[in-house]
């Protein structure tokens, strides 16, 4: 199911059918996230549980380590992107890789947040320079990117860091070439290999190269 605003969005791409496209995750592949978002719980108390997988349950009082319940979850993640979305931070590699990779591929950023922070996510990558359309998502990812998908003939690469999102890809477009980018190391030794994508890596050095080698269709 896709939400009515993601719909919408999709809708409104201009991509080029015969041109391979490039569909981009934000938090932790372009932008650090966990970083900050452990910063801003501390702020508030709060702190993460390293042993889990993040938003499954993992974000606890720091006084009790009690772990907070799914609705306090939820409000605790809309704030963060409300207050700090426009300040995030690039990861290393990531600014100059996609624009590298736009010389040979239309590019779009595919991310989960809160529909209302899209207009600031869109704002803060376009001062790192940027400047590509954004769509704005809940739920799994499948089902936008068989949408996406569906509007070129040429190779399509979908990236990001999240293990739900990727096997939703690979569920709902299966012909869309897949790469697991877990940069944050302590979450990593958290998530077992998926054998049906094309790289699992933690830097855009490593990633830069094969993009470019999946839309030549090498």
């Amino acid at each position: 199911m896709i939400s009515e605003t993601t719909t919408n969005q999709i809708a409104g791409l201009q991509l080029r059918s015969d041109r391979p496209l490039v569909i981009c995750d934000v938090d932790e592949v372009v932008v650090h996230f966990t970083r900050d978002f452990e910063d801003f719980l501390g702020g508030l108390g709060l702190e993460l549980d390293a042993s889990r997988m993040l938003f499954s349950g993992n974000i606890r009082e720091q006084k009790s380590n009690a772990l907070i319940g799914p609705e306090e979850c939820e409000k605790v993640v809309v704030q963060f992107f409300a207050e700090r979305t426009l300040d995030m931070q690039t990861i290393d590699g990531a600014v100059e890789a996609l624009h590298n990779i736009e010389k040979s591929a239309d590019v779009i950023m595919l991310t989960n947040l809160p529909h209302e922070a899209g207009d600031a996510r869109r704002a803060n990558l376009a001062g790192h320079g940027l400047n590509f359309p954004v769509i704005t998502n809940s739920g799994p990812k499948g089902p936008a990117i068989r949408k996406i998908a569906t509007q070129v003939s040429a190779p399509v690469v979908f990236i990001d860091d999240s293990p739900g999102f990727i096997t939703s890809a690979f569920q709902h477009a299966p012909d869309v070439h897949l790469i697991h980018f877990l940069h944050d190391e302590r979450y990593a030794r958290l998530v077992a290999p998926l054998d049906f994508v094309s790289l699992r890596t933690d830097t855009w050095e490593e990633m830069r190269p094969h993009v470019l080698k999946l839309i030549a269709g090498a």
